[in-house]
C-alpha cells in the first residue's frame, strides 16, 4: 500500500475504478450504454478532477454537475447508482492506497455522490 500522492497515482485510481465500473451491473451501462463513452477524452477529465480536488492543482475545468443532468434525463440516475460508484470508488481506493489523501479521496466522494445523488432526483421531479 502506498500513499495517495501524485498525478500517477491519480491515474492507476482512476483507471482502476473505471475497469470496475464497466463491468459492473448496476452503473457499468450508464457508461457503455447510455453515453457511450469516449474513454481518451473522459479519463484525462477524471484524472484532473481528482488532481484539483485533492492536491488543489486546479486542472480541471468544468461543471461535473452539469454535464450530469442530460445523462439523467436519458435515463434516471437514482441514488442507488450513486451507492454503487461510491462503493466501487472506496473499494479502488482502499486496495491501493493508504494515508490522508486516500481518506479525504474517500470523503469528498462522499460529499459529491450524496450531493449527486439529491440533484439529480430534484431535476427529475421539476
Amino acid at each position: 500500500m502506498k500513499k495517495l500522492e501524485s498525478r500517477e497515482d491519480i491515474e492507476l485510481l482512476v483507471n482502476s475504478f473505471y475497469n470496475k465500473v464497466v463491468k459492473d451491473e448496476t452503473i457499468g451501462f450508464f457508461f457503455k450504454d447510455v453515453i457511450k463513452v469516449d474513454w481518451d477524452k473522459h479519463l484525462p477529465k477524471m484524472y484532473s478532477f481528482w488532481e484539483s480536488i485533492l492536491f488543489g492543482q486546479m486542472s480541471y475545468k468544468g461543471n461535473p454537475m452539469a454535464v450530469h443532468f442530460p445523462i439523467n434525463q436519458m435515463e434516471a440516475m437514482e441514488k442507488k447508482h450513486f451507492e454503487k460508484w461510491l462503493a466501487l470508488w472506496k473499494q479502488t481506493i482502499e486496495e491501493n492506497f493508504t494515508g490522508q489523501n486516500a481518506s479525504m479521496a474517500i470523503a469528498k466522494s462522499e460529499n459529491i455522490a450524496n450531493l449527486m445523488a439529491y440533484k439529480m432526483e430534484m431535476a427529475r421531479k421539476l
